[in-house]
C-alpha cells in the first residue's frame, strides 16, 4: 500500500502503470497522491502528450486528471478538466481492481470504457472491441460486465467521484 504522505511540502509522487488484459504494460506516467485509504487512492496528473481528439472530447496538454483507483472495484475514474478548470467530463476505464504499492499502481485495463459528460450523459465505448477480443479470460469478461454495471449504478446515484452531478438531476 502507499505510505502516508509526509508532513513536508514535498508532493508524494506515484507511477501509474496501465496494462493490457495479459498484464503487458501499455503506458506509464506519474501523478501526485491526493489521498489514499486501503480501498482507494486518488491522484492528480496532467496530460503531457500531444492533443488526442477522441471525437466526443479531446485531451490537450495541461488538462488536469483527478484519478480514482480502487482496490476493490472493477473500474477507475478520471475526472478531467481543462487548464482553466472547466470540467470536460469523466473518463472511466473498466479494469481489474488496482494493485497499489508504495511507489506505483498497476491496473489491468479490460477494454470497456465509459465517457460521462459534465451533465451526466454517458457513452459506453469499445463494446465491439471488447466482444471481439480473444485475450480476455472468461473471469475477466464476466467481471468487466459486472464492473460496468457497478460503475453505471454509481453514476446513476450521483455519488463518490460523480457527487457534483447531484445538482444536475
Amino acid at each position: 500500500m502507499i505510505s502516508s504522505a509526509t508532513q513536508s511540502n514535498e508532493a508524494e509522487m506515484i507511477t501509474v502503470i496501465k496494462q493490457d488484459p495479459s498484464g503487458r504494460e501499455i503506458t506509464s506516467y506519474q501523478g501526485e497522491v491526493i489521498r489514499h485509504t486501503p480501498e482507494e487512492t486518488v491522484l492528480q496528473a496532467y496530460w503531457t502528450r500531444p492533443e488526442k481528439d477522441l471525437g466526443y472530447t479531446s485531451f490537450e496538454p495541461g488538462d488536469r486528471f483527478i484519478e480514482y483507483y480502487y482496490a476493490n472495484r472493477w473500474f477507475n475514474i478520471f475526472d478531467i478538466a481543462s487548464p482553466d478548470g472547466t470540467r470536460k467530463g469523466w473518463y472511466c476505464n473498466v479494469a481489474e481492481p488496482a494493485r497499489i504499492y508504495d511507489d506505483h499502481i498497476e491496473q489491468i485495463d479490460l477494454i470497456l470504457d465509459v465517457w460521462v459528460t459534465p451533465h451526466g450523459e454517458t457513452l459506453i465505448l469499445d463494446e465491439d472491441e471488447f466482444t471481439a477480443d480473444t485475450t480476455l479470460s472468461q473471469e475477466q469478461r464476466n467481471s468487466a460486465r459486472k464492473g460496468l454495471q457497478a460503475l453505471l449504478a454509481l453514476l446513476a446515484a450521483r455519488v463518490d467521484a460523480f457527487a457534483s452531478l447531484a445538482n444536475n438531476r
